[in-house]
């Protein structure tokens, strides 16, 4: 072995291969307990996953759904379901804690002893004379270093497993195929959009059958059918929310997927039925699309939404502060709020997704003139199931299964034994209803 320069006249020896075959001994011996106890770690970590998880989406279903929980006098059901989500939760990591505390404790009990021996051992040679001292020391020293990181190490292990398995799901998340969004910066001359043969799936459930359409622009197109037949699905697929699985969806003749995303979404503003407001002053969230848009613009905006005279009555105006979701706003005043946004964007291609079906008669007046406003000279696409709503579009389609099943203007619908003349009467019995 090669020796260090004295010091103070003595020779110190940095290595000596007595405490070498105590520690490698001791190493051995170390890692063998750790490997029982990531074996036992291993079983139980996606159990502990899994458990954690169901009460996370207890925890959220019980917080979200109390309205109708304490409507339904169910609370006492449901809180028996998160009751016994959070008792299988502490039984699970109860019993991987008991399952791995003998194991942490072998091993803590262990390293000590292995140190204990080192500092025995090396003390024993210096008295023997077969050790110097400051190498002694250095031993001493050392076996403290080493084995107190080696019991911080094997505390944490036991929580590899764990993290191994969150880290897989993660990586399973980040490894879903992306959406090819870069496409050119394409600036369409004309506004009708076309669908060619489209098909698309959720997982294995096919939504959307070999649709073929085509919406002129300056037209209004309504879409309606019974729920669960792919309405909704249909606007995303036209507008690339989602990318279709068969066939092509094409705006001013191009394929949308040969835009960037940026340049086809300046074509398209929606306003959907559930409007989500941002914790944000008013004013903010209706120039959220142009966030440098001037005051001016916004108070016009606002106006042809048929919002402004609300919003002047609140404390602060247009500098007033809405709670997160527009929690602090009733419906009307949301959708008007959403509408004053799409106003402002002024895209060419108005998506309205039932923007009316939550509105209360007070201000469905009120809304329906924001909606004329924002609609003038616009190519539309709206779900809806209004007979005043849908009467006067250019043509309508009759959505059900995936599949157009009728397809033409109120008058030539009216004419046929199908769905549309169905859904239109049963409307107006409902509501000729009086109490």
């Amino acid at each position: 072995m090669p020796n260090m320069s004295s010091f103070t006249g003595m020779t110190i020896n940095p290595v000596d291969w007595r405490i070498g075959l105590i520690l490698c001994g001791g190493l051995v011996v170390f890692f063998t307990i750790n490997s029982g106890m990531m074996k036992v770690s291993e079983g139980m970590a996606k159990q502990k996953i899994e458990k954690d998880s169901a009460l996370v989406s207890k925890v959220i279903e019980y917080i979200q759904g109390i309205a109708e929980v304490r409507a339904f006098r169910l609370t006492g059901k449901r809180s028996h379901e998160l009751n016994t989500a959070i008792d299988e939760n502490e039984q699970a990591n109860a019993e991987m804690e008991l399952k791995l505390i003998p194991f942490m404790t072998m091993q803590s009990f262990w390293l000590k002893a292995i140190g204990t021996l080192i500092v025995l051992v090396s003390v024993m040679m210096h008295i023997s004379g077969s050790m110097d001292l400051l190498t002694t020391i250095i031993m001493i020293i050392s076996s403290y270093l080493i084995y107190a990181q080696l019991d911080n190490a094997g505390a944490y292990s036991s929580l590899l497993r764990v993290v191994d398995n969150s880290v897989d799901q993660a990586q399973a998340i980040l490894d879903t195929p992306q959406m090819d969004i870069s496409g050119e910066d394409i600036t369409p001359q004309h506004f009708d959009i076309k669908a060619e043969n489209i098909s698309f799936a959720y997982e294995n459930r096919k939504v959307i059958n070999n649709v073929s359409l085509t919406i002129p622009e300056h037209t209004t197109t309504a879409i309606v059918g019974p729920s669960g037949g792919g309405k909704t699905t249909l606007t995303s697929l036209l507008s690339r929310f989602w990318d279709v699985d068969e066939g092509r969806v094409t705006l001013d003749g191009k394929n949308i997927r040969d835009y960037s995303m940026d340049a086809l979404m300046k074509n398209f503003s929606f306003v959907f039925q559930n409007v989500y407001l941002f914790a944000d002053t008013i004013a903010n969230n209706i120039r959220f699309g142009q966030p440098d848009a001037p005051m001016e613009k916004v108070i016009d905006a606002a106006k042809k939404a048929c919002c402004h005279d609300f919003i002047m009555n609140l404390p602060d105006g247009y500098d007033t502060v809405i709670g997160e979701g527009g929690a602090s706003l009733s419906g009307g005043e949301k959708q008007r709020i959403s509408i004053a946004r799409a106003i402002m964007k002024d895209a060419p291609i108005i998506v309205l997704d039932e923007a009316t079906a939550n509105v209360d008669p007070e201000n469905e007046a009120e809304l329906m003139n924001a909606v004329d406003a924002l609609t003038k000279e616009k190519t539309i696409i709206m779900i809806a199931h209004r007979l005043k709503t849908v009467r006067n579009a250019d043509q309508i389609l009759v959505i059900e299964h995936g599949n157009i099943a009728q397809h033409g203007t109120h008058d030539e619908l009216m004419k046929q034994n199908g769905i549309y003349r169905s859904f239109i009467e049963s409307r107006r019995v409902a509501a000729s209803w009086r109490l």
